[in-house]
């Protein structure tokens, strides 16, 4: 029989540090922009942060793009999910999944946090802990997502970054 492992408490210190920097961000009842993230402010973090788009159809339908997805994410994913669409990402039940996650993001204008098995990566399957945080241009519609992921539990045996040498 298996036992869940908790997150360590450096994903668990991350995960409070970018949602307190986010928060700190928050003007009364409106939600920070992306124009407000200051990068330098999350800076030991960058590598597991995302930026995912939400993309408004004209017929009311949501979908979400990759914007930007830190270096440490690669090795999660096993390669480059920046500019991607979800669908590009994620095999068809993890992008239900994170469509459905998302959605309570932009419907809520609230953040969610979760644990996801990342299951369809090169090297066998890891935990992620996650935290997704609502942006929105105009203080209340929300248009982008500021993510933050962090492998717990199972080893990340291959630990790749995508980045080559010269």
């Amino acid at each position: 029989m298996g036992h869940s492992i908790g997150p360590s408490a450096a994903a668990s210190s991350g995960h409070e540090e970018v949602f307190a920097y986010w928060s700190s961000l928050r003007d009364g009842g409106r939600l920070p922009c992306r124009a407000q993230i200051d990068p330098w402010k999350l800076k030991k973090h960058l590598p597991n942060i995302s930026l995912i788009d939400v993309v408004r159809s004209p017929d009311g339908q949501i979908g979400y793009r990759q914007r930007l997805a830190g270096t440490g994410l690669y090795m999660v994913y096993g390669r480059e999910i920046t500019g991607r669409a979800l669908d590009e990402v994620y095999p068809d039940a993890d992008a239900g999944y994170w469509r459905e996650q998302l959605h309570k993001v932009v419907a809520a204008g609230r953040p969610t946090v979760g644990r996801h098995t990342v299951t369809h990566r090169p090297g066998g399957a890891c935990s992620i802990v996650w935290i997704r945080l609502p942006l929105a241009s105009d203080g209340q519609a929300v248009d982008m997502i500021l993510g933050y992921d962090t492998p717990v539990g199972a080893s990340m045996a291959r630990h790749t970054s995508g980045i080559r040498a010269a």
